[in-house]
Order: structure tokens, then C-alpha cells, then sequence
């Protein structure tokens, strides 16, 4: 058995500043999102970094499955697994905030969670791909 061990590389720290902002934005603007405190914001922001994590590891791996299917069962079992899983995270991510911040922190509902996530996930992947960038053009230069 392969122990892992849990690492915290920098990219990690970008996303978390990514989602501090935009759930800052969005208690902001949003009067259903709300977050007592730059600490609860801090925190929440955390909380969906880790919570979107296995979500997204959850759904690749219920593609992979589907992708790698053999059988009709097989694909149907993935396919139902796909379709659990997409409205389903979004109720463990305010179940998640409800049970950690015990009203604190309310991110407005089903809705607003979806839009929430949708655009935590396209700041995340402007951000990487602006870092990544510079780093392939000074590669192509040399």
C-alpha cells in the first residue's frame, strides 16, 4: 500500500486566493451569499477548495468509467453516477458550509451555488492559464 502524502504546492495557494475574491464578489453583490467575516470568507474559501477537489476527482473518475465501459450495464451504471453527481455537489457544498459555519456563512442556495461554482471554476482556470503563460513562452524562446 502506497502512503500519499499530503502536499500543498503553489498553485493550490492561487486557487484559494481565486476563490477568496470571487466569494468576496459574490457576498458583495449577492444579498442571499453571505459571509460574517474576511475570516469566514478566508475559510469557506478553503472549505470549496477542498470539497471541489474530490468533487472533480469523483467526476473523472465516473467519465473514466463511462469512456472505459464495455457493456451497456457498465455505461449505464456510470451515466447514472454522472447524473448523481452533478446536482448532488452542489447540495454537499452547502451542506458542507451549513455544517462547518453553522449559519455564518449561507451561500444563497441551489442556484446561486451552481452560478458560484461555475464561476470559481472559469477564475481558476483564467488564473492558471495566465500563470502558465509566461513559462511556456520563455520555453519556446530557448
Amino acid at each position: 500500500m502506497v502512503a500519499h502524502r499530503l502536499s500543498i504546492r503553489a498553485v493550490d495557494l492561487v486557487d484559494i486566493l481565486v476563490y477568496v475574491v470571487v466569494l468576496g464578489l459574490f457576498v458583495q453583490l449577492l444579498p442571499q451569499v453571505i459571509s460574517e467575516s474576511f475570516s469566514l470568507t478566508l475559510l469557506t474559501a478553503l472549505l470549496m477548495k477542498v470539497a471541489l477537489e474530490i468533487i472533480m476527482s469523483a467526476k473523472k473518475r465516473a467519465v473514466a468509467r463511462l469512456t472505459g465501459a464495455h457493456t451497456l450495464a457498465a455505461r449505464a451504471v456510470a451515466g447514472v453516477a454522472i447524473l448523481l453527481l452533478l446536482p448532488g455537489s452542489k447540495f454537499v457544498i452547502l451542506w458542507a458550509t451549513e455544517a462547518a459555519f453553522a449559519g455564518s456563512v449561507s451561500l444563497g442556495g441551489f442556484y446561486a451555488v451552481t452560478v458560484l461554482i461555475a464561476k470559481l471554476t472559469l477564475a481558476r482556470f483564467a488564473v492558471r492559464l495566465i500563470i502558465r503563460e509566461p513559462q511556456e513562452s520563455v520555453a519556446a524562446a530557448a
